[in-house]
C-alpha cells in the first residue's frame, strides 16, 4: 500500500479511530512510533500497523516486525508480549474493525473530479444533482433521477425511469435497468446489472412464452453489489434489497426476492425466485436458496449449502440439502468412514452367508 504524504504518529492513529483507553501509551508515552502504512502482520516492517485477530494469528506477536498492532482486548498476555518488543499497542473487543478504519486514514479510493465529460450522452429529461462526476461515454436515459455528489463511472448506463440517491457511487459498466430505485451511499461495482428482466418464461405446448417483468428493483440506502452481479425485477411487485446490506462479486439475487437489513452474501451466492431473506443473514460463498424458501434472521449458511426449504432465525445450516451444522459435522465425520464401513459390512456378510 503506497505511504499517505505525511505520517501519522501511532497516537494519532488512536484517537482517530477512537480507541484511547487501552493502548501502551498509558504506560509507555514515549512508545509512540510514526506510521507510515499498514500491512498484513506477516509482512508487515518497520513504520507500519497490523492487527491480530483469532488464536492462528496470536504467535505472531513473537515475530512481526511491525511497529504498531491492534490487539484483541480478550487475550491480556498479547499486550505484555508485545510492550515487551518493544511494539505499540492499541486493544478492541473487534481488532479487524479497528484495522478497517486504520486502513481509512492511509488509503481513499479513487473518485473523478466533479464534471460531466463531454462524451456522456444525458437525455434532457433527466435531472442531475449538483457536484456529480459524469464519465467518459455515460448513457443517461429519459427521465432518471441522479442525486447529490453522485459519482458514475465510464461506460455506465442508466435506463429511463431510474433513480440514484446521493453519494451513490456506480463503477465502471454498471447498468441501472429501467424504473430502479437506488438509495444514498450505495454501491454499485463493475459489471453488475440492477434491475434487469426476472427470468419468467411460461411453458405451453409450442415452447416457452415470455411473461413481460414490469415491476421493479429497489436498493435501499447504504448497500453494495459487487463485481458481475445481477439483481432482477419481477413481472409485477418488486425486489428490494434492504439498507446496509452487502453483495459479494457473482451473486444473483432474482426476482421478487425480500432481503432484510444488514445481509451479507459471499460470492456466488444465488437466491431463487420469491426468496425471503431476514435480517442480519450471512450466507457464505455458492449458497444456493430455492424458490420461495424463507431464511429467519441471524441465520447463518455455510459454502456451498442447498436451502430447499424454511430456515428458523438464528440457525446455522451446512450441506444439500442444508441441516442443521452439528448434525452436518456428525455426517461428515461419518462419510470419511464409509469405505472402512462398507468393507466391514461385507465382512459381516460374508460370516453370514458361511
Amino acid at each position: 500500500m503506497t505511504a499517505p504524504s505525511t505520517a501519522l504518529k501511532f497516537s494519532a492513529i488512536a484517537e482517530r479511530i477512537g480507541i484511547t483507553e487501552r493502548t501502551s501509551l498509558t504506560t509507555h508515552p514515549d512508545l509512540d512510533p510514526e506510521i507510515l502504512s499498514v500491512a498484513a502482520v506477516q509482512t508487515a516492517i518497520a513504520g507500519q500497523l497490523s492487527y491480530i485477530e483469532g488464536e492462528k494469528f496470536a504467535p505472531l506477536v513473537a515475530t512481526t516486525a511491525a511497529s504498531a498492532l491492534i490487539l484483541p482486548s480478550q487475550q491480556p498476555e498479547l499486550q505484555a508480549q508485545a510492550t515487551e518488543r518493544g511494539i505499540a499497542w492499541l486493544s478492541t473487543a473487534d481488532p479487524r474493525l479497528g484495522f478497517a478504519r486504520a486502513i481509512a486514514l492511509f488509503y481513499t479510493p479513487f473518485r473523478p473530479a466533479p464534471g460531466i465529460h463531454p462524451s456522456a450522452v444525458i437525455d434532457p429529461s433527466a435531472t442531475v444533482g449538483h457536484n456529480v462526476s459524469i464519465g467518459a461515454h455515460v448513457v443517461i436515459q429519459a427521465g432518471v433521477i441522479v442525486g447529490n455528489d453522485v459519482c458514475i463511472h465510464p461506460n455506465v448506463v442508466v435506463y429511463p425511469g431510474a433513480a440514484i440517491g446521493d453519494r451513490t457511487v456506480l463503477h465502471a459498466n454498471c447498468v441501472i435497468h429501467e424504473r430502479s430505485q437506488i438509495g444514498q451511499d450505495c454501491v454499485i461495482h463493475s459489471g453488475a446489472a440492477i434491475g434487469s428482466e426476472g427470468f419468467g418464461f411460461v411453458p405451453t405446448a409450442s415452447g416457452w412464452e415470455k411473461m413481460e417483468q414490469s415491476g421493479i428493483t429497489v436498493l435501499e440506502d447504504g448497500v453494495e453489489i459487487g463485481c458481475n452481479a445481477a439483481v432482477d425485477r419481477p413481472a409485477v411487485g418488486e425486489t428490494r434489497i434492504q439498507r446496509n446490506t452487502k453483495l459479494d462479486n457473482l451473486v444473483h439475487v432474482a426476482h421478487g426476492c425480500a432481503v432484510g437489513q444488514g445481509v451479507a452474501m459471499a460470492a456466488q451466492v444465488g437466491l431463487a425466485g420469491g426468496v425471503k431473506i431476514g435480517n442480519r443473514v450471512i450466507l457464505a460463498g455458492q449458497v444456493g436458496v430455492a424458490n420461495q424458501a424463507t431464511v429467519g434472521d441471524g441465520a447463518i449458511a455455510t459454502a456451498q449449502t442447498g436451502v430447499h426449504g424454511n430456515v428458523a432465525p438464528g440457525e446455522i445450516v451446512s450441506g444439500s440439502p442444508a441441516v442443521p451444522y452439528k448434525l452436518y459435522l456428525k455426517a461428515s465425520a461419518i462419510y470419511r468412514r464409509l469405505p472402512d464401513m462398507h468393507q466391514a459390512l461385507k465382512k459381516l456378510q460374508q460370516q453370514f452367508k458361511g
